[in-house]
């Protein structure tokens, strides 16, 4: 098994408009199909090419009708197979190595700007000066009102070395100004660890990545130097995507005995049908000649632990919330994940180039559905926590309009018995649709823009779901959702 994971490269998890994929580079997934290739329909799509470029109204480009081809014959599967190549296939793979070129700022929109979230430390945005707060206003002469944020995004990723002008609101100091910055690879962090109490710790997990474990080892072990007596610890995966499956199966073995079951996955291949455990076999990279685990304090092991989810949870974060669950590590508590947990191999084209070196184009494709150590499917229900938390003290707002796996088209079913239609759910979602357009509504009247009320940032002392989390780990009473209730998968949409 070791060296099957480290010839077929590695595995990564996430999702796509709330969940990205799981994903397994491998070339064992290449074996021939014994079932002879259908001629006639294969002289039909022949046909139909030939039809198109005779007939279209303009010159059609050639290649370009034959990657639609293949995109559509890859994307009709599920909602998670897909065929990339071009600037598609470079993004995915900014998206796993959790490296980019750019300035090297985390952001989101406020009122139709650029709102800078954190500057990324050593980032060339954070030499330049930028803050946490400052609106960007102008790109390269460009107004960001108007642009969405992936526009916005685009226009300040660039080549190395390349300059671009920002356009600066500080509203703290009420002034706009303009700076200039040279792009660089950014090294983005998924780990951010802190003491919220005294004895008690705050890790949070953005998304699984190449340097999540060693990263994950580094500033846990920084932090706990400075907290004499450890008496809980949050390990927070809200709005965690997913990434790299090898930095999931890491952090769950930090709480974990050696050897235990961490995930398995059952598929048609011999290939996608495996068991991970906690041993450093599944989560070492070639880069760690030390197992970065090991510097961790033994409290890691027996710390009382709180992990918490939200719809936002996907793929490879349900993975170390259903291992540390299934094995009675943690309490789980929030709101039920996502429901992605099916894997998907990524195999480039030409065969004969490795999924690391690919820059041509590649097919990403379901090979299989994970499960989690007690053998139950993930895929379409996702994992439902041992305590139900709103995301707020007033409630849960419109959280219910947030998509799941279950509301995709063409969705994989879990594959262990029938679903069931939500009743439930469906009521509570059209009920929040119409206090959603009543809000919007009376925003317009009183002239302000139209923005969804924004949450306390995660891990601050307004964070009510960490302050819950907290609670339970004192032994205190804890505010329990009196409106959630386990979400079932609609069997109308699922495919089989």
């Amino acid at each position: 098994m070791t060296s099957k994971l480290k010839v077929a490269g590695w595995i990564a998890a996430g999702a796509v408009a709330g969940a990205l994929t799981t994903m397994q580079f491998q070339a064992s997934a290449r074996s021939t199909t014994p079932n002879p290739i259908p001629l006639e329909e294969l002289q039909r799509l022949s046909e139909v090419f030939d039809i198109v470029k005779a007939s279209y109204f303009e010159p059609v480009d050639e290649k370009k009708l034959l990657s639609n081809a293949m995109r559509g014959m890859v994307e009709g599967l599920d909602p998670h197979s897909t065929y990339l190549e071009g600037e598609a296939l470079k993004a995915f793979r900014e998206t796993t190595s959790g490296r980019f070129v750019g300035v090297g700022i985390e952001i989101g929109m406020e009122n139709g700007l650029v709102k800078v979230q954190t500057p990324i430390e050593g980032s060339p945005a954070f030499k330049a000066g930028l803050k946490s707060g400052d609106l960007i206003t102008k790109i390269d002469q460009t107004q960001v009102k108007g642009l969405s944020l992936d526009q916005a995004v685009k226009r300040m990723r660039g080549e190395a070395g390349t300059k671009v002008v920002l356009e600066i609101a500080r509203k703290s100091e009420s002034r706009t100004f303009s700076v200039e910055i040279t792009r660089a690879e950014i090294l983005t962090q998924s780990i951010k660890v802190k003491e919220v109490e005294p004895g008690y710790v705050w890790v949070r997990v953005t998304s699984f990545q190449e340097r999540s474990v060693e990263d994950f080892a580094t500033r846990v072990t920084a932090v706990l130097k400075d907290v004499p007596s450890l008496k809980g610890m949050v390990l927070d995966l809200r709005n965690d995507p997913g990434g790299l499956l090898d930095g999931a199966v890491g952090v769950a073995s930090a709480f974990l005995p050696e050897n235990v079951e961490i995930v398995s996955t059952r598929g048609q291949l011999a290939s996608s049908r495996y068991s991970l455990t906690a041993s450093p076999k599944y989560y070492l990279r070639p880069t760690n000649l030390i197992d970065p685990i090991k510097r961790l304090p033994p409290a890691i092991k027996t710390v009382p632990l709180v992990v918490l989810v939200n719809e936002g949870s996907a793929s490879a974060s349900e993975i170390v919330a259903g291992a540390l669950k299934d094995h009675k590590r943690a309490t789980v508590m929030g709101a039920q994940t996502f429901g992605k947990g099916s894997v998907q191999s990524a195999l480039c084209l030409p065969p004969s180039v490795r999924m690391e070196d690919c820059r041509t184009a590649a097919v990403k494709i379901t090979t299989a559905r994970y499960y989690t150590p007690s053998g139950v499917s993930i895929q379409a229900r996702g994992i439902v926590p041992d305590v139900m938390v709103d995301e707020s003290a007033e409630g849960n707002g419109y959280a219910v309009l947030r998509p799941r796996e279950a509301d995709l088209e063409k969705h994989i079913s879990s594959g262990q018995g029938e679903e069931v239609k939500d009743e439930a759910r469906e009521k509570a979602r059209e009920a929040a649709l119409k206090r959603y357009e009543a809000e919007r509504e009376q925003q317009k009247k009183e002239g302000k823009d139209d923005q969804p009320k924004q949450l306390p940032e995660f891990g601050s002392a307004e964070d009510f779901q960490l302050q819950q989390a907290l609670n339970r780990l004192k032994g205190k009473p804890v505010v329990v959702s009196k409106t959630m209730t386990e979400r079932k998968p609609d069997e109308e949409k699922s495919a089989n």
